[in-house]
């Protein structure tokens, strides 16, 4: 490997400056939690303050909405922005997605109450001790055993046995899969089609019983962004009609109910240039000792050939660390970027990257070959900054 002086890479980034989720008081892996407990259901803490309980809640996850995002769109989402001072129990702060955020690792956050370095999905894809080859974890491949993987119950499972009435309303196409068995089972799934059908049997599952949890969610902002970008007709569109989804719903909200808007992550788009987009396929330093590549462009997990650990954190920090914080594993759980000190699960451990790398720049890590697909977003999302970290929990009560 080259020597690099330090006029070349000038000192990295100190990892006590990454803004931290708030596990604990202020994440998605609080909200649910916290809910329920003002249900009684047994178990569970209230972790987030500011919220008062209500005996029929709904939580409406809209993928891909984050709070910097909505609050620069108040044209295209009027009701959305007329709500922005109820988040959070009317202190007008947005929650913490938890890191890495990203769907997969946010929806289990929010099902199981848990911050990633206890439910095990730390990352878009992550490395299988048993087997040593990486996991998409949002798509399931290869197929893993979803129970050892994620043992803890969820949230609506826990809130079923109390007896309070518990449904999930999302897209038929999400009925059975294995992120949904470990993330958000419990009660009853109910499958539609619109967005507007979504709305109105959300509603109706509310009103249902005397005490009910009802979950429901929408994709298509977060795929809009993805391809096209936060700056595109398309997205602002999509925003458009998700606006009209929420009034939809907080019209129809029974007596005793509170609705929570909230989502997994926000998003920012990142030029194409290679100033913005560093190809590890195509540059021999970064590869140099790295096994797997890991999570996605703004939140690496690197595994490295046994050995070379130190040399691949050392390279990675001369390297990347003035655009992104670079830690090694202990470094990492140690930091506080999976959950509070102690909440990292020993089966999660090895699951996260000998190196972890978030962004701080507008800047990803690609991978031209390995990843054609994911290297060819507009949108892109995964670190610790406040544009894709930071979520709305919107409040509408009856």
């Amino acid at each position: 490997m080259s020597q690099l002086s330090a006029w070349d890479h000038p000192e990295p980034l100190a990892l006590d400056t990454a803004p931290l989720p708030e596990y604990g008081s202020g994440s998605l892996a609080d909200l649910l939690p916290t809910l329920a407990a003002g249900m009684g259901v047994p178990g569970l803490t209230a972790t987030i303050g500011e919220l008062t309980p209500a005996d029929r809640v709904c939580v409406f996850l809209i993928d891909g909405l984050g709070w910097e995002q909505l609050k620069a769109h108040p044209d295209e989402a009027p009701f959305l922005t007329s709500l922005l001072g109820s988040s959070r129990g009317g202190t007008g702060r947005p929650l913490t997605a938890g890191y890495p955020a990203t769907t997969a690792t946010s929806l289990a956050s929010v099902g199981t109450g848990l911050p990633p370095g206890a439910h095990g999905l730390p990352g878009y894809s992550v490395r299988n001790p048993d087997t040593g080859a990486l996991m998409n974890q949002l798509r399931w491949q290869p197929y893993t055993e979803p129970r050892p993987w994620q043992p803890y119950p969820t949230v609506f499972q826990l809130a079923h046995q109390a007896g309070v009435h518990a449904a999930q309303v999302s897209s038929p196409a999400f009925a059975h899969t294995p992120l949904t068995k470990v993330a958000l089972s419990g009660g009853s799934f109910h499958g539609r089609l619109t967005g507007e059908e979504r709305m109105d049997l959300a509603a109706g599952q509310l009103a249902a019983a005397d005490r009910a949890l009802v979950y429901t969610y929408y994709a298509e902002l977060d795929g809009s962004g993805h391809r096209y970008g936060i700056a595109s007709d398309t997205w602002r569109g999509q925003l458009m009609y998700v606006d009209r989804l929420v009034q939809r719903l907080a019209e129809q909200l029974p007596p005793r109910s509170a609705l929570y808007v909230t989502a997994d992550h926000g998003m920012v788009d990142i030029p194409f240039d290679e100033r913005h987009r560093i190809d590890f396929d195509e540059d021999w330093e970064l590869r140099a000792g790295v096994a797997l590549l890991g999570g996605e462009g703004r939140a690496r997990h690197v595994y490295a050939v046994p050995g070379a650990e130190n040399d691949v954190l050392t390279v990675w920090r001369e390297v990347l660390g003035e655009q992104f914080w670079v830690a090694s594993r202990d470094e990492a759980i140690a930091a506080g970027w999976f959950g509070r000190p102690g909440e990292c699960d020993e089966r999660v451990y090895p699951r996260i990257g000998d190196v972890v790398a978030a962004a701080h720049d507008d800047v990803l890590i690609i991978a031209s070959e390995r990843e054609p697909k994911e290297s060819a977003l507009v949108g892109n999302h995964g670190s610790m900054t406040p544009a894709e970290q930071l979520v709305p929990l919107l409040e509408v009560r009856s």
